[in-house]
C-alpha cells in the first residue's frame, strides 16, 4: 500500500478515537445539563469541562481550584480550595489502547508500520493540543505540556506493541524480522526464549487481573448492602444516580488494579496513614463513592489465602509455556528440556509479571482530592515484588518439576486430574482382562 494512504487511514483511527473519547463524555454532561440543570448553566462550560475529565481520563494530572464563595456555601474546609486530581478514570485510556493496538495491526498489514505509527501518534499530538487551547477552565487547570505529550503517549505506546508484536509473529521485511533472525541464530533450547517469555509473562499478568477482577465481582453480593446505603446518603435523582454510575464504570479498571495489589499482599491506600490488606483494613473518613462500599471493612487470615491467586497464574503461564518448550525441542528432534533455559524462563515469565504488576500499580495510584486523599493507590516497587515472587513460585513448579509430576500438576491445572485417575483405572481394568484371555 502506497506510503501516503497508510499514514492518511492511521491519521484518521486516531481522529476517529480523540472524538469518540470527546463524545463518550460530552453526551452524559449534556444530559446532566439538559435534565439537572434545566438548560440554566452555561452552554459554553460544557467543552471545557469535557477536554479536562477526557485529560484525566488520559493520565494527566488536574489542578482544581474552587471559588469561595463556593467552599463557604458547601461548608468545606480552607484547603479544600485548592487541590491535585490525579487518579486516573482508566477506562478511557484502556479503550483507547485496545483501539490504538487495533490500528498498529492494521499499519502492519499494510507493510508501512513505522509510517502509520507516525502518523497516528503525530494526529494524536495535535487533537490534544487543539482540545487544550480550546478548553481554558478557571476551576480546573493542565499544565500545556502534559496535557500534549500524555494522551500522545496512551495512544502512540499501545499502537507500537501491536504493529510491534504483529510483525514478529508475521514478519514485516524490516528490523523486526532482522531481530527474529538473530533470535533464530541461539543455540536450540533458546531460539524461542523471547516469545515463550512475553507470552508466559503476560498470560501470569492476565491471570492475575483476571482473579483481581473475580475478586470485585465476589465483594458486590456480599457488600452490597453498602454500596446502597452510599446511594442512598448521596440524595441524587434518577438522572444523578446514573451519571455517578457511569463515573464510576470509568474508574472501573482503577479498581481491578487495586484488587491486584490486594490479593498480592502489599495492597492499597485510600489517604494517607490508611490501608487496605487481606491482613487488615485500616481507613479513616472516606469520600460517600458507593463503589468504595465494595471494600472489606477489616482483614481476616482467611483472606491471607488471597495471594495464593497470583501463583495460580504463574503455575498455569509456566504449564503453558513448557508445552510450547516441549514442542519445539520436539520440532528439532530432540526429546530433551535443558534446565537451565527453563529457569531462566521460570524468572523472565516472574519479572514481566512483575514489572506488569508495578505499571498497574503505577496507573492507579494517584491524588483523590485534598489533604490525605493525595496519597491514594498501591506502592508500585511493593506490588512489583510480591507480585514477582509469588509468580516466580508458580512457574518454576511447572517449568522446573520432573516430566511426570509436571504432567500430573497440568492434569491438575485443566482440572481433570481425577477424569484421567478414573480413565487410567479403567486401561489398567481392560489390560488385566486382556491378560486373563490370553491365558485362559
Amino acid at each position: 500500500m502506497h506510503r501516503f494512504l497508510v499514514a492518511l487511514l492511521a491519521a484518521l483511527d486516531a481522529a476517529v478515537s480523540a472524538i469518540v473519547g470527546w463524545a463518550a463524555v460530552l453526551a452524559p454532561l449534556t444530559l446532566m445539563w439538559v435534565f439537572a440543570f434545566g438548560g440554566l448553566a452555561d452552554w459554553a462550560a460544557l467543552w471545557p469541562a469535557t477536554v479536562r475529565i477526557w485529560q484525566l481520563g488520559n493520565l494527566v494530572p488536574l489542578a482544581l481550584h474552587l471559588d469561595e464563595q463556593f467552599i463557604v456555601e458547601a461548608g468545606l474546609p480552607e484547603e479544600a480550595g485548592s487541590f491535585a486530581l490525579s487518579l486516573a478514570p482508566l477506562a478511557f485510556a484502556v479503550l483507547i489502547a485496545v483501539f490504538a493496538a487495533r490500528s498498529g495491526r492494521r499499519a502492519l498489514r499494510s507493510g508501512r508500520w513505522l509510517t502509520g505509527v507516525a502518523a497516528g501518534t503525530v494526529t494524536t499530538a495535535i487533537a490534544a493540543a487543539i482540545a487544550n487551547l480550546t478548553a481554558g477552565n478557571p476551576v480546573a487547570a493542565a499544565e500545556p505540556w502534559q496535557a500534549i505529550l500524555f494522551p500522545t503517549l496512551v495512544y502512540a505506546v499501545p499502537m507500537l506493541l501491536g504493529a510491534v508484536t504483529g510483525a514478529w509473529s508475521e514478519g514485516d521485511d524490516g528490523i523486526v524480522d532482522r531481530v527474529h533472525d538473530m533470535a533464530d541464530r541461539l543455540p536450540a533450547g533458546w531460539r524461542e526464549f523471547p516469545a515463550l517469555m512475553v507470552r508466559g509473562g503476560g498470560m501470569a499478568f492476565a491471570g492475575v487481573v483476571a482473579f483481581a477482577a473475580l475478586a470485585i465481582a465476589t465483594a458486590v453480593p456480599l457488600r452490597g448492602g453498602s454500596v446502597i446505603a452510599l446511594y442512598e446518603a448521596a440524595q441524587v435523582d434518577l438522572t444523578g444516580a446514573i451519571l455517578l454510575t457511569l463515573a464510576q464504570f470509568a474508574y472501573l479498571p482503577t479498581m481491578i488494579g487495586w484488587a491486584v495489589a490486594w490479593i498480592a499482599g502489599p495492597g492499597f491506600a485510600l489517604g494517607a496513614g490508611t490501608g487496605v490488606t487481606p491482613a487488615g483494613t485500616q481507613l479513616g473518613v472516606l469520600p460517600s463513592v458507593p463503589m468504595l462500599g465494595l471494600l472489606p471493612e477489616h482483614g481476616s487470615p482467611l483472606l491471607l489465602l488471597s495471594v495464593l491467586a497470583p501463583v495460580v497464574a504463574g503455575a498455569i503461564a509456566g504449564w503453558g509455556v513448557r508445552i510450547a518448550f516441549r514442542a519445539e525441542a520436539r520440532a528439532e528432534g530432540s526429546d530433551h528440556e535443558p534446565f537451565v533455559p527453563r529457569a531462566v524462563l521460570a524468572a523472565g515469565i516472574a519479572a514481566i509479571a512483575g514489572a506488569a504488576a508495578a505499571l498497574a500499580a503505577l496507573l492507579t495510584r494517584g491524588a483523590l482530592g485534598p489533604g490525605r486523599l493525595a496519597e491514594t493507590g498501591p506502592e508500585p516497587g511493593a506490588v512489583a515484588l510480591a507480585v514477582g515472587l509469588e509468580v516466580l513460585v508458580g512457574a518454576a513448579i511447572l517449568l522446573l518439576a520432573p516430566r511426570a509430576y509436571e504432567q500430573r500438576l497440568g492434569r491438575f491445572v485443566r482440572g481433570d486430574d481425577e477424569q484421567d485417575d478414573v480413565a487410567t483405572e479403567g486401561d489398567a481394568n481392560d489390560e488385566d482382562e486382556t491378560s486373563t484371555t490370553v491365558r485362559a
